[in-house]
């Protein structure tokens, strides 16, 4: 026989008297949000009229109510997550007619990105992978390295470097990558964007500034291997696109592509895209080239959280790519649009790239 365990916050509601005392103790026992296998309660503490969970998990309602539990001020909602979720949320409190939306003054977990934090919620089986933590064992990689004459390194460049750098801590994931020899010994450009949507957006001048200007500067200055092969670009969301675009204008010049959760906007039908004027040249670009599929590189890692609006997009264009003639792998999360979720995949994605431990040779 199956025993069935009450949740915590049940048993709370059954606890006689219900009191202050009783809220304070339950709390200082646990954790928020609360994991119970599947179930994830998410709690708030306060005087309000209503109390609002926010989140972007693809599929459900943006705003989810909490329950206020009678004759106390701790409000409560319980949330069904798959085994390895991880979600970012934040609360909607509102009291006298004014809103405010917070971090969780009750979990101290946070997650951040350029537009801000948000609280995280590590669902039952979540691991936070070691590599993205400091190793104090690991070589520190510097911008110029000593190396063999004779030696050539692969290229990785990074659309939205900075942001790669602070939020999904590049630096330390590719010191322990290559430490741990997943990834091998390759030079790294971070670069960074001037006006994000209008560059990103299937822009000549952008492509051409990496291809004709940097790329160039790049090999002049520093001992990297020549080929295509050796030659990637990275991007996220509107990055996505940006490396793409640019390979399509330049085909055969980057050997392969680390697309995560591209914004990869489309209508196969009418001209709501739903995405807003920003879209507008993506949505141009993707329709032609889901008319007209083009081998634009060898290899694409291609990955996208469920939880996130652009999930069917992304799913969508991996056959696209594979009718052009290019080998594909696909990674699918439990996470949603953020940068941890970018984080968590950079290893299955240069591991496969630029498997290591190797080094790149002219012959």
């Amino acid at each position: 026989m199956k025993t069935v365990t009450k949740l915590a916050i049940n048993r709370l509601r059954d606890r006689r008297p219900l009191d202050a005392a009783a809220v304070d103790r339950f709390l200082a026992r646990h954790e928020v949000p609360i994991v119970e296998g599947p179930r994830c309660t998410f709690l708030y503490r306060g005087q309000a009229d209503e109390v609002f969970l926010i989140h972007r998990i693809f599929g459900l309602p943006d705003h989810l109510p909490l329950r206020r539990l009678r004759g106390t001020d701790l409000w409560y909602v319980v949330l069904e997550l798959p085994e390895g979720s991880r979600v970012e949320y934040q609360l909607e409190v509102a009291r006298g007619g004014h809103r405010e939306r917070i971090n969780d003054p009750l979990n101290p977990r946070l997650a951040h990105s350029p537009v801000g934090s948000s609280s995280v919620c590590y669902a039952h089986g979540h691991e936070i992978p070691d590599w993205t933590q400091f190793d104090a064992d690991a070589r520190l990689g510097t911008t110029m390295s000593t190396s063999d004459p004779g030696t050539r390194y692969p290229l990785l460049i990074v659309h939205d470097g900075g942001d790669y750098l602070r939020y999904a801590a590049a630096k330390t994931v590719l010191d322990n990558l290559i430490h741990r020899l997943d990834v091998a010994e390759i030079v790294a450009a971070f670069t960074y964007p001037g006006d994000r949507l209008a560059e990103y957006a299937n822009s000549a001048a952008h492509a051409r500034f990496l291809t004709a200007e940097l790329l160039p500067r790049l090999e002049a200055e520093l001992p990297l291997a020549g080929p295509p092969s050796g030659r990637c670009l990275l991007g996220s969301s509107f990055g996505a696109v940006a490396s793409l675009a640019t390979a399509y204008r330049y085909p055969q010049v980057y050997g392969s592509l680390l697309l995560q959760s591209g914004s990869f906007v489309f209508t196969d039908i009418g001209h709501d895209h739903g995405g807003g004027p920003p879209f507008e040249p993506v949505v141009r670009f993707v329709n032609r080239y889901r008319a007209a599929p083009r081998r634009v590189a060898d290899r694409l890692f291609v990955s996208c959280g469920v939880y996130e609006p652009l999930i069917v997009r992304n799913r969508s264009m991996v056959p696209v790519f594979e009718a052009a003639g290019m080998t594909v792998r696909y990674a699918e999360a439990r996470d949603g649009h953020s940068w941890e979720n970018w984080r968590d995949r950079l290893r299955d994605g240069l591991s496969w790239i630029f498997p290591g431990p190797q080094k790149f040779f002219y012959e």
